[in-house]
């Protein structure tokens, strides 16, 4: 499918999603998660976000754009005490940018991950 990218991670297949959806000049980029490239999570949530944002920017690339082109950030983190690091990381690669942003505090389904992060960004 052109308008799909996947990333190869067994998750898609089991859930049945892809990593970006094409939308004319939109990409919306799911859900990523920051593990080292072993598969092991670092210890802080800056590190998982840094990771993670390398990621969503792997699929935004393959789809045409960079995280320069972001609309609209949302962030899941499993401690609240994690939004500081979190805001210091976002704001390193969006400040220039400034798109929206929502920060929620939750569960994730993976043992010892932090944070996630989903974008949506328009090509130019």
């Amino acid at each position: 499918m052109k308008d799909r990218i996947f990333s190869g991670s067994p998750a898609e297949d089991f859930a049945g999603f892809a990593k970006a959806v094409i939308d004319g000049p939109v990409i919306h980029v799911s859900g990523s998660l920051g593990p080292d490239a072993d598969g092991t999570f670092p210890d802080s949530v800056e590190a998982q976000l840094e990771n993670a944002l390398a990621s969503v920017s792997g699929a935004l690339e393959q789809a045409g754009a960079s995280l320069a082109d972001v609309k609209t950030v949302r962030v899941y983190i499993t401690e609240a005490g994690f939004a500081k690091g979190v805001a210091q990381v976002l704001k390193t690669h969006f400040d220039a940018v400034r798109p929206t942003n929502t920060l929620l505090v939750c569960q994730l389904p993976a043992p010892g991950a932090k944070v996630e992060i989903e974008v949506s960004a328009s090509r130019r």
